[in-house]
């Protein structure tokens, strides 16, 4: 089973979109994923039509529950998802004082039955709290969502190092699988200035997959449907499906 944290602690990056959309473009091709949504927002949640997960996740980081109580079945194929709540937000002060904090979901993760699904992802928080690091220490890999604006740039290299400092404390497995620039606005020099900007600076890590401004993606949450669903047949489908493809392309024969 293969476990990515996608993370990007500054908010309107598509972290939320492209956790729901690729584990829903995912699951078309085949394969079965598990979504965590450990944002306290509960963004992914409700966008899979969850809106009462309760105390379960915090209850898991706290040690009273295990994380396979948790699943729920969604309306995509092939996706399973442990959703959360507001509650949620409490996380980080049960476990200010806690020995180990860090690496609770990583011990959680590990007693999931592995031949259940091929992919697990972590939505994570906006911030680079305890909820991130346990994401990190608790995965293989790392994808970092980018909005196509300047002002977006320079968060990369702080999640980057962030990384590096858990693979190098916590998770000596962790890699960084990728970096997709989602809300590009090929009408506007900027955005398509800032995708190049990108890939100078950060080479083969940079998807060449970008998923493109899309009104039907904005429009899906609201309906509680992945866009494969509310519409299989936009841009923002055809985006999160050559993304999931070249996902697949990564994968160890």
């Amino acid at each position: 089973m293969r476990s990515l944290s996608i993370i990007n602690q500054k908010g309107g990056s598509g972290k939320t979109t492209t956790t729901v959309n690729l584990a829903a473009t995912l699951g078309e091709k085949g394969r079965r994923v598990l979504v965590i949504d450990l944002d306290p927002q509960a963004s992914t949640s409700a966008w899979f039509g969850i809106t009462d997960a309760g105390k379960g996740l915090l209850d898991v980081l706290t040690d009273h529950a295990e994380l396979i109580d948790q699943v729920q079945a969604s309306s995509a194929l092939g996706v399973d998802v442990i959703p959360c709540s507001t509650w949620l937000a409490g996380a980080e002060k049960a476990l200010s004082g806690e020995v180990g904090a860090e690496t609770i979901l990583a011990r959680k993760i590990r007693k999931l039955p592995k031949s259940r699904w091929d992919y697990l992802l972590m939505d994570c928080p906006p911030t680079l709290g305890i909820l991130a690091i346990n994401a990190l220490a608790g995965a293989q890999e790392v994808l970092i969502p980018v909005e196509a604006h300047v002002m977006a740039l320079a968060g990369v290299a702080q999640i980057i190092k962030t990384a590096e400092v858990v693979k190098e404390r916590l998770n000596p497995d962790l890699e960084l699988t990728g970096i997709v620039a989602c809300r590009v606005d090929g009408r506007t020099r900027h955005s398509l200035e800032v995708v190049e900007q990108l890939r100078q600076r950060f080479g083969k890590l940079v998807f060449k997959t970008v998923i493109r401004e899309n009104i039907r993606l904005a429009e899906a949450p609201s309906y509680s449907q992945p866009i494969t669903i509310y519409d299989p047949r936009s841009y923002g489908a055809e985006d999160y499906r050559d993304l999931a493809a070249e996902v697949i392309k990564q994968e160890r024969g």
